[in-house]
């Protein structure tokens, strides 16, 4: 089945990075096809009000509008080439440009989801104008604002054969499972491995109680979280297994309780050399791979490609 992405571009280092990682997942993604998509500059407001009582302002709006778009198209002109040269068809490349509309990160989302987009790809610390900053700024607003599409952000680092599933049980964990199974299934030569951060009391609730209530709780909430966990294994490996994946691809870890569950999941992330990081933006109660877990992830995962699902 055809697999699409939107890849969001500028003139950046990352947006070429973003590219050439596009490029790359040739390799373990069949049928992919590129839109590469980019968002001309903002047009002043004092410009556009002017425009519409004075010709001579109209005029310079119109040089403006058409030196944008010149730009553009040249941009895309060149990342298509790149992509070419990379090994991708031209006929696996659209290329798409329009004036900011709403502001980028919207403008990208809009376009996305109206396409019917399968994930939409941002070189990180891409687009934003400001080489050191990430958060706060387009790449955040796509994935803060992203209520459908997967969002891919993506490193210097190139795809990777060993894939790391960060999981909590959520319904949102399993659509991450759902993603990877459609964009990468049938591949038979990737590793899968999931990880699991079992909780603890501390982690529902932050009143001290006695010893023997203490155990008790432990015992009660660690029980449920196993009879979570292994119905979700359940579920996830069903569709992994109807994508094509063997059970000799997956292997699961789980770790006992921890105090940062973002931290845990990051360096089992760097200890296993994995290339590419899932997780799903919600959680299970909106407790786990939501809010601070999840954006500790997005603010301090830095190399490879980091697949955040909604």
């Amino acid at each position: 089945m055809e697999k699409k992405i939107l890849i969001a571009v500028d003139d950046s280092r990352h947006s070429e990075n973003a590219l050439r990682y596009a490029a790359a997942l040739r390799e373990t993604v069949n049928d992919l096809k590129y839109l590469l998509f980019h968002v001309q500059p903002t047009i002043s407001q004092y410009l556009l009000d002017e425009s519409r009582q004075k010709p001579s302002a109209y005029n310079e709006l119109k040089k403006l509008m058409a030196k944008n778009n010149q730009a553009a198209q040249a941009l895309l002109e060149k990342d298509k080439q790149l992509m070419a040269s990379l090994g991708i068809p031209d006929a696996d490349i659209q290329l798409q440009t329009q004036p900011r509309q709403f502001g980028v990160a919207k403008d990208i989302l809009e376009h996305g989801t109206a396409m019917l987009y399968d994930a939409i790809l941002v070189g990180r610390r891409g687009l934003s104008g400001l080489a050191d900053v990430f958060l706060g700024s387009v790449s955040a607003n796509i994935v803060d604002n992203s209520q459908l599409i997967p969002v891919w952000l993506v490193g210097e680092k190139g795809p990777s054969k060993e894939i790391l599933i960060a999981v909590d049980g959520s319904e949102s964990s399993l659509r991450a499972v759902d993603h990877l199974a459609f964009i990468l299934g049938g591949n038979t030569n990737i590793k899968l491995s999931f990880f699991h951060v079992a909780p603890r009391l501390k982690d529902y609730c932050p009143i001290d109680f006695a010893d023997t209530d203490s155990a008790e709780l432990e015992t009660i909430i660690r029980e449920g979280d196993q009879a979570c966990v292994d119905r979700f294994f359940a579920h996830a490996r069903k569709k992994l297994e109807d994508s094509g994946f063997h059970d000799s691809q997956i292997d699961i870890h789980v770790k006992e309780g921890s105090f940062r569950v973002g931290k845990a999941v990051l360096e089992a992330y760097r200890q296993g050399k994995y290339g590419t990081l899932v997780i799903g933006r919600r959680g299970m109660d909106k407790k786990f791979f939501t809010g601070s877990v999840s954006r500790y992830l997005i603010n301090q995962f830095s190399d490879g490609a980091l697949w955040v699902v909604p």
